[in-house]
């Protein structure tokens, strides 16, 4: 198969979130299974700056933005870890800024004309390689005016790309692409179009709603996701668009880079560690996290460990809720890595003020940190209000640590709940509790910290399950090789 990626940010070349991971990572796992692949993101100046090699391709067109046309340049690199090529769309009037989406917490103004212009440029770019491109793999909404353009510009039997099927992956559905109904002229396409059915939504253009309703398949980063975004509130009002393709609508979950995310081989640890020497490594890197952060070294208190944006969606109004008796009444240390809300901020420096050996906070980001974290806690705590997939509880099963998840999307789909039943039959791997609520929170965190207190053997068996487990990225790559090949299908179906 052929296949071309688009999305608006690509790690390592330029990255907001797990989005540039993805798309990082999921050509070079479809290149490994055989596959023709290319991926195509803006020339950010981002990109220039990182001091990348960019080698021209030649190829400039010209590309309808309204009543104007503005000129496109291509160049080219690869990515990393595969003979992936990557395209790279140039135009310093919408990319060369400090920024991909926004500054001073304020979106661009002329977001649409910029992902209008890059999403016509992906299909320019398409018609103008040396072979067919069998499918176009779009990423959020950025990309979201890409299945619309195809099948309403290059349905017809003359375009090269008139064989070629969309899918649209929708990595978070808060973020929606939505704009002022005068926008739609940037577009091209015709005002039939912009109705309640298509693209229209509460008078504004929806990009997110367009990629949904117009390509030939649609998924989403976990199975429950999948689900739950077909009804209020996960659907963010485009739940009643959803259950319309629920025909072909899924869940794929995401890989983990393990030459990235590998306690055997990960170069932040004071030891490495694998299956059959986890314990003196998770010991050393216990020890090791705790000397640095300033809390007392100690090998028989659970430490609970917390990466990430500290914000509603990740639970934080539950963890608000649950530290201050915790920090009173269990013996338990907590480290946290993260920034986000300035309530949450404040409320985390007070704690770390006034129990100082019983938690460390570091309001950054840190990569390094987020390793050591990693391996060096025994629980792993994410009560998120909904969670598209996760990645943070595949890198705590793979580096021996066990999560405590609310199940919601992705982690309703990766973690079994250390119930007697999941634990006799060898499947648990972690802790869960179902309902938004602080004392199930406190419930499932407390049966967690009881295992590893009471029952070593137990407790063990646990971490052994979760680091073999494969969550890598050659394992979701063939569902999505499986997905490709289905709308292949149905877009040329046989005749005889």
């Amino acid at each position: 198969m052929s296949i071309l990626l688009a999305s608006s940010e690509i790690a390592p070349f330029a990255k907001t979130g797990g989005l540039a991971d993805v798309c990082g990572a999921l050509p070079v796992a479809m290149k490994r299974r055989g596959h023709q692949v290319a991926a195509v993101m803006p020339a950010y100046r981002c990109v220039r700056e990182k001091g990348i090699a960019l080698e021209p391709t030649g190829i400039s067109f010209q590309v309808p933005i309204g009543t104007k046309q503005v000129e496109a340049r291509v160049s080219r690199s690869c990515l990393p870890g595969g003979d992936v090529p990557l395209y790279l769309i140039e135009q310093d009037a919408y990319f060369d800024r400090d920024a991909l989406y926004r500054e001073n917490d304020e979106d661009y103004k002329d977001n649409c004309e910029r992902f209008t212009f890059f999403s016509r440029a992906v299909l320019e770019l398409a018609r103008r390689l040396n072979h067919p491109v069998d499918v176009i793999h779009c990423n959020d909404w950025q990309t979201g005016l890409i299945p619309a353009l195809l099948k309403i510009e290059h349905d017809s039997g003359d375009s090269p790309l008139a064989r070629t099927a969309s899918l649209l992956t929708i990595h978070n559905m808060a973020y929606q692409g939505k704009f002022w109904h005068w926008d739609m002229i940037l577009t091209g396409l015709d005002w039939k179009y912009f109705n309640w059915r298509q693209m229209e939504f509460f008078g504004e253009l929806n990009l997110l709603k367009t990629g949904i309703v117009f390509a030939d398949a649609v998924n989403t980063v976990s199975q429950r996701y999948a689900e739950e975004i077909q009804s209020d509130p996960h659907g963010c009002g485009l739940e009643g668009a959803l259950r319309q393709r629920s025909d072909v609508l899924t869940g794929i979950i995401n890989g983990v880079d393990y030459s990235v995310w590998n306690p055997a081989i990960d170069r932040y640890l004071v030891k490495t560690f694998d299956t059959t020497n986890w314990r003196e490594g998770k010991e050393a890197c216990k020890a090791d996290i705790q000397q640095q952060l300033g809390l007392p070294v100690s090998l028989s208190v659970p430490l609970i460990g917390l990466v990430g944006r500290l914000a509603d969606q990740k639970g934080w109004d539950l963890i608000a809720d649950l530290l201050p008796r915790w920090l009173r009444q269990e013996e338990a240390q907590w480290v946290i890595l993260g920034t986000g809300d300035s309530e949450f901020q404040k409320m985390l420096e007070m704690h770390a003020a006034d129990c100082p050996n019983k938690i460390a906070v570091r309001l950054t980001f840190s990569d390094e940190l987020a390793h050591k974290i990693e391996a060096g806690s025994d629980i792993f705590l994410m009560p998120s209000r909904y969670e598209p997939c996760g990645l943070n509880q595949l890198y705590s099963l793979k580096y021996g640590t066990v999560p405590v998840v609310r199940s919601t999307g992705g982690l309703a789909d990766t973690i079994r709940d250390a119930s007697e039943e999941n634990l006799q039959a060898g499947q648990a791997n972690g802790f869960s509790f179902d309902a938004y609520d602080v004392f199930e929170l406190e419930e499932a965190l407390r049966r967690a910290c009881a295992l590893y207190r009471t029952d070593k053997p137990r407790w063990e068996r646990l971490v052994v399950t979760g680091m073999s487990q494969d969550w890598s990225w050659d394992a979701s790559a063939s569902h999505y090789e499986r997905l490709y090949e289905s709308m292949i299908a149905r877009k040329r179906p046989t005749t005889g």
